[in-house]
């Protein structure tokens, strides 16, 4: 271990080095080492800042993601109102805004900064001596939410100024928190995957997001931020909007890469024209462009309104909307076996293509739309999201149109199709299904399920294509000579895949009831089911009650375990893997190791010694459970250095608290 000299000066050279890759992968997508070489950087941090917590630092990186939950956001007044924008929807409006600008300037033609207008949430930014103390949502204009823990989650927003000018000891920035179009697709799939309502649009998915009251949640959005304001003491410090983007640059931020400087409104036109035509090739949504007067002295004697300042506009782009009607109203099954109602369209030209389908989501959608097939509808498409359908003109309906009857059997294999009481999804149950194969086996073969090396998206397209499966226990049927034939394959790739499928079949209990995929079963539900039940056969028979009574297992887990045991087709699947030789009980416990069976212990602050994760695998090897909160059923609080509010709660309760000795004591004596 390093000397407290020493320890120190590696902490701060790691956090440096830290800040500045993050800066080349996050703001200007120039990495510089692996992301393994990343995660080593912060994994040696993290140990030194474990063992000297009383160095660890509010911009340290390390702090991007921690402490609990908030209870609520805290409102927060703006040093100087953020107001919104004035919107223009023509190119006359747009010369009418450029007309009034030079009425003041007196200039013949005016200079003007165009930038994306993303389609994401407002934020300000307070740093003081270079460090970032205040992070505020827009609210009204005036008073905020100050999101401070989740806006340090975002990679792209510093938590220390790579630069930082003496004479302005406190900066304020503004600018954009918004969502990619993949990330959104992604959130939406997880969320549709948990029974609930898809995000309508990334923006909304943005602004939901940064209001969580969990930074950890937060943190796994992946949101981004760009900066194009920044204040001293109210005011903007620099000539002109150019330099101040400059800066910002300079300071570590973000700014929007397509800026774009105009001498002339009719060059403003044009930039918007073209960005009308090529804005669905970018990654994040925009609804417009913003205009600004590149002088800031002209800013300053254009003022503002009430609500908007007079030296900026929006050009807000025409909507992408169209007319046309329902024919039918299909229903399509996704990887997770989600019942997903789709409009089948007339067809009808949209942004330079031809839309004959749009999403409809969900039944309670299709109900908030009032829509009938037969329906004539207003259609919308925006970027490379799927079009959707945004209203129905009753005035048209047909005699004939009718209502919409949701299947009570999965349209792909005729299975069963569930849907939970106070859920918007219907799914079909069957591990087999064709629709949602592909995802179940990439499930099975993952490395905290069944742990099978080799077995990726390419392979398992193949497989299923050549109908070489049909479920996840054919896996364990496969003959080598068929893989070896895929594409990019050859003996020896083969042989590997057989050898590591056929290694897992000796996996432990609890992997293989987290394979099958059983909804609301994670791994650490699998690992108490296996434990409390002792075999996948006596889980199969519990009842609910009886599910209900084991250690962190409410109602809708159990009714979902219930179901997924009472479709014969996954007792089919199942009784297929117990015949290729499955493990379907658990390991023998070792002995000794039964020292805290039946006691609830619940971690908080920093341990000395041990991981979080090795805590707990410490605790669960000696036959305790490990829960995220504290109750009056928790046995005892492992408290560290720095606890949180879990360690107040304890308390209250009067549950006993222990140190890291003590914990260590009761396992090994």
């Amino acid at each position: 271990m390093p000397s407290k000299p020493d320890a120190k000066k590696q902490i701060q050279k790691l956090r440096d080095l830290i800040h500045h890759h993050e800066y080349q992968y996050y703001v200007l997508d120039q990495p510089e080492i692996s992301d393994a070489e990343f995660d080593g950087l912060m994994r040696q941090l993290k140990e030194l800042e474990r063992e000297h917590p009383e160095w660890v630092t509010p911009d340290s990186p390390t702090q991007r993601v921690g402490g609990e939950p908030a209870k609520q956001l805290p409102p927060f007044r703006h040093r100087v109102p953020m107001l919104s924008l004035d919107n223009a929807y023509t190119y006359e409006e747009l010369k009418e805004f450029d007309k009034r600008v030079r009425a003041v300037s007196g200039n013949e033609r005016e200079e003007y900064i165009v930038e994306h207008k993303l389609d994401g949430l407002s934020f300000a930014l307070h740093y003081e001596d270079g460090i970032l103390m205040h992070g505020v949502t827009r609210g009204d204009g005036v008073t905020g939410e100050e999101v401070t823990p989740n806006i340090k989650t975002i990679r792209s927003i510093p938590l220390r100024l790579k630069a930082f000018a003496e004479r302005f000891p406190r900066l304020e920035v503004r600018g954009e928190v918004f969502m990619a179009k993949g990330v959104f697709e992604k959130v939406n799939d997880e969320r549709e995957g948990n029974g609930e309502l898809r995000f309508a649009n990334p923006r909304n998915a943005a602004a939901g997001t940064l209001r969580m009251l969990d930074p950890k949640i937060v943190a796994s959005r992946k949101l981004e931020g760009n900066a194009y304001a920044l204040l001293v003491k109210g005011a903007v410090p620099f000539a002109t909007h150019a330099e101040t983007l400059k800066t910002l640059q300079h300071l570590g931020f973000k700014v929007n890469s397509h800026f774009a400087m105009c001498h002339s409104i009719d060059e403003v036109i044009r930039h918007c024209s073209e960005w009308e035509d090529k804005r669905d090739k970018l990654d994040y949504e925009i609804d417009g462009l913003v205009i600004k007067t590149n002088s800031i002295p002209l800013q300053n004697e254009l003022g503002a309104t009430a609500k908007f300042p007079r030296w900026a506009v929006a050009y807000k782009f025409p909507a992408r909307q169209a007319t046309t009607q329902v024919r039918d109203i299909l229903v399509q099954v996704g990887r997770t076996g989600a019942l997903t109602p789709v409009a089948d369209l007339e067809p009808v030209a949209l942004t330079g293509i031809t839309i004959s389908r749009a999403t409809l989501h969900n039944e309670d959608e299709i109900a908030r739309l009032g829509l009938r097939i037969g329906d004539t509808v207003v259609v919308e498409r925006g970027g490379e999201v799927i079009p959707k359908v945004v209203k129905v003109i009753e005035s048209k309906r047909p005699k004939e149109a009718r209502k919409f009857i949701p299947p009570k059997k999965c349209p792909v294999c005729g299975g069963e199709v569930y849907r939970p009481e106070g859920e918007v999804v219907r799914r079909c149950i069957n591990a087999a299904c064709p629709a949602k194969l592909k995802e179940s086996l990439l499930h099975f073969a993952s490395r905290r399920a069944m742990d099978i090396d080799g077995l990726g998206d390419v392979l398992v397209e193949q497989l299923v294509e050549k109908k070489l499966l049909r479920d996840v226990a054919d896996l364990y049927g496969l003959k080598m000579d068929d893989v070896a034939a895929l594409d990019r394959m050859g003996e020896k790739s083969a042989q590997n895949l057989i050898g590591e499928i056929d290694s897992s079949r000796k996996q432990e209990l609890w992997r293989l009831i987290f394979a099958l995929g059983i909804r609301f079963v994670g791994e650490r539900t699998a690992q108490i089911l296996a434990h409390h039940f002792g075999s996948l056969d006596r889980l199969i028979q519990a009842s609910q009650d009886e599910l209900e009574k084991v250690f962190e297992v409410g109602p809708k887990v159990a009714a979902a375990i219930v179901y997924f045991f009472a479709q014969p087709q996954n007792l089919k699947v199942i009784e297929k893997l117990r015949g290729h030789g499955l493990n379907f009980k658990p390991a023998a416990k070792k002995a000794g190791s039964a020292q805290l069976q039946g006691q609830q212990f619940v971690l908080t602050g920093t341990l000395k010694n041990y991981t979080r994760d090795e805590a707990k695998e410490l605790i669960e090897s000696a036959g305790g459970v490990v829960t995220s909160s504290v109750s009056k059923k928790t046995s005892y609080v492992v408290a560290g250095t720095d606890p949180g509010s879990k360690l107040d709660k304890a308390r209250t309760l009067g549950v006993p608290v222990i140190s890291e000795k003590e914990l260590v004591k009761m396992v090994k004596g």
